[in-house]
């Protein structure tokens, strides 16, 4: 088992652009129904009355969730994204000792822990001479060696930002409010950061020849 290739490895086995997504966003989906309907779920299936409250409830199917994205991913490409890895042992972790404890806090704290760490991860690559943005976004498109870079300092700087406005809002608002925003606050934020970098995509980005020219 390996991780996966770097980002313009002719080697490396892509998966197609949604199905990549569906991988990396479906356990945060799964996070956020079992959250609105744990109550409901409960009364239904009264074994996961012992697991507890709703958020409870989400911690465990969310580490399901990315356990089953992770595991497959790793069957259709033979090899383990490496955002989505760090990721899913940070949650598993996390989620793990959210449940043991019956503590929200730690699940509240993962998205600080996620986001400082890929930051860190991104920003200290740098310093390294490695552009490990492409290893995430290469399927969407391909960049020169300056654009990786580029693009990888300013996403390195805003998963900071991500992480300082998870610390604001599981400080002072309920846990509802939390897990509304977590997926529908931050995955607008994402977006508008993303379309903001598209002067910087199509400038380095890199155009194939014409195989007719």
């Amino acid at each position: 088992m390996e991780l996966e290739h770097a980002p313009n490895d002719p080697t490396r086995k892509e998966l197609s652009p949604l199905l990549k997504l569906a991988l990396e966003l479906g356990p945060l989906g799964v996070f956020f129904l079992f959250n609105a309907r744990g109550e409901q779920l409960a009364a239904s299936f009264p074994v996961l009355q012992a697991i507890g409250e709703p958020i409870f409830l989400a911690t465990a199917a969310f580490m399901v969730a990315i356990s089953i994205s992770l595991t497959v991913s790793l069957w259709l490409t033979r090899r383990l994204p490496i955002m989505p890895l760090v990721s899913g042992v940070v949650v598993l972790v996390f989620g793990a000792l959210t449940l043991w404890l019956h503590d929200e806090l730690f699940i509240k704290l993962k998205p600080t822990i996620v986001n400082s760490l890929f930051g860190s991860v991104l920003l200290l690559g740098l310093v390294f001479g490695k552009a490990l943005l492409g290893y995430v976004f290469d399927s969407a498109f391909k960049l020169t060696d300056e654009g990786w870079r580029k693009l990888t300092l300013r996403w390195g700087i805003f998963f900071f930002v991500l992480a300082a406005i998870n610390e604001i809002v599981w400080r002072n608002f309920s846990t509802d409010f939390w897990v509304n925003f977590k997926v529908f606050g931050i995955m607008p934020i994402t977006l508008l950061f993303t379309l903001s970098q598209l002067p910087l995509i199509q400038k380095h980005a890199i155009v194939e020849d014409d195989e007719d020219d």
